[in-house]
């Protein structure tokens, strides 16, 4: 049984994604984050994905700032495991794509000693003597070791309270199904492999999550932007998009708008109705996306629109 903490978001399934908040692909003030966190508690989401990663801590530390004072059992905060950070020697502007971060630098470390490390700075950053779940991130090239060092390590913390759930978070749907067959997860953060646009997940991982009674967050639901606004320089996969999934996303949308629905509300709600999925993690770095997210979930989104799609060959099949 997951010890995912469901009651958290099961009446908002959006949980708040810390990445765009960290100075991801531009600088972001600390007075931007504030009130686009304080936009996402308006709106009542109430849990908060974050990672060292992001920012080289800047993320943390501002979910940190605004979740100080606030009620502890009404939000939960995922962080994760899989990279330290040290001081950096040179510039850091831009590194990874973040920008407007703290002169630090990230190392790779899936060590027993690294992942205790990583989580005491994590929660000091968040102004936290726990958190609620713990992720491996990111462990593309050393599955085995941090599946025999930083698994274990989170095993611990979890049998002792000082975590509540862990899990594994990657961009990739093979390797997640390797860590749901080989260890006692409570969850998974897949980012960007069950969307409109990719539905590999649904071929493996999912239905293995449902066996094992593995929850599901699906980050990436908008593909890096381009399945909420298809424009040009749209991106995929933190890149720009090239021409033909370009082109395919401009396709989706021109049907989503034959049924009046923005391409975004499709993008979320075909996520969220797969019984796999717990909850959609979307980031944000401005007020008006958090507005934009909560309203796609009111959006009417009609099931013959997902037929629609999948008979043009846009999508998967319905329920796949």
């Amino acid at each position: 049984m997951s010890r995912l903490p469901f009651g958290i978001i099961k009446d908002l399934p959006l949980v708040f994604g810390g990445a765009p908040i960290g100075g991801l692909y531009e600088p972001v003030t600390d007075a931007a984050a504030e009130a686009t966190l304080g936009a996402a508690w308006d709106a009542g989401i109430r849990a908060f994905d974050t990672a060292p990663h992001y920012g080289v801590g800047l993320s943390e530390r501002r979910i940190g700032d605004f979740l100080a004072g606030l009620p502890r059992a009404q939000f939960v905060v995922s962080t994760k495991v899989g990279r330290r950070l040290v001081p950096a020697r040179g510039d850091v502007e831009g590194a990874q794509d973040f920008y407007g971060t703290p002169r630090l630098t990230r190392v790779r470390d899936y060590s027993r000693d690294g992942v205790l490390a990583s989580l005491e700075d994590s929660m000091r950053r968040l102004r936290l003597d726990r958190v609620d779940i713990a992720l491996i991130h990111d462990p593309d090239d050393a599955g085995e070791e941090a599946l025999d060092r930083a698994f274990p390590a989170l095993a611990d913390l979890r049998s002792q309270g000082a975590v509540g759930a862990i899990g594994v978070g990657m961009n990739y749907a093979a390797p997640l199904a390797w860590w749901v067959s080989r260890a006692d997860l409570d969850c998974v953060l897949v980012a960007g492999r069950y969307t409109l646009l990719d539905g590999s997940a649904a071929e493996n991982l999912l239905p293995l999550c449902t066996e094992r009674g593995v929850a599901v967050l699906a980050g990436g639901v908008f593909n890096s932007g381009i399945l909420a606004d298809p424009g040009d320089g749209a991106r995929y996969d933190y890149a720009v998009a090239p021409a033909p999934l370009l082109a395919r996303a401009r396709r989706i949308r021109d049907v989503c708008a034959r049924y009046g629905v923005p391409i975004g509300a499709a993008a979320l709600r075909f996520v969220l109705r797969h019984p796999a999925v717990t909850a959609a993690v979307v980031g944000a770095r401005s007020p008006a996306e958090i507005t934009a997210d909560v309203g796609y979930l009111s959006a009417g989104v009609p099931d013959e629109l997902f037929a629609a799609l999948a008979a043009e060959s846009l999508i998967p099949a319905p329920g796949s």
